[in-house]
C-alpha cells in the first residue's frame, strides 16, 4: 500500500522550531517527542518523512532544527 505523506521535511523543521521556541518541547528532546503535538493518525507520515531524509527517532530535535546564528559580544 502506497502511502503520500501531507507533510514535507521543511513542515517538520517549521513545526519543531516552533514548539521548541514557545518551550513545549526542548531541543534535546528526541524527534519521537513530535508525535505528542500531532493529530491523531498522522505520526507515521511524519515518521515516514522523517526517515526519508535520514532521520531517526532516538535523535535530537536540534539535529532537525536549522543552524543557528551566534553573534560575538
Amino acid at each position: 500500500m502506497l502511502t503520500t505523506s501531507r507533510y514535507s521535511i521543511d513542515d517538520i523543521k517549521e513545526e519543531a522550531e516552533q514548539l521548541v521556541h514557545q518551550g513545549r518541547l526542548d531541543r534535546q528532546q528526541c524527534l519521537y517527542t513530535l508525535c505528542e503535538f500531532l493529530p491523531c493518525g498522522e505520526w507515521e507520515c511524519v515518521e515516514a518523512e522523517l526517515e526519508d531524509n535520514g532521520y531517526l527517532l532516538r535523535d535530537h530535535l536540534v539535529d532537525l532544527l536549522s543552524s543557528e546564528e551566534w553573534t560575538e559580544d
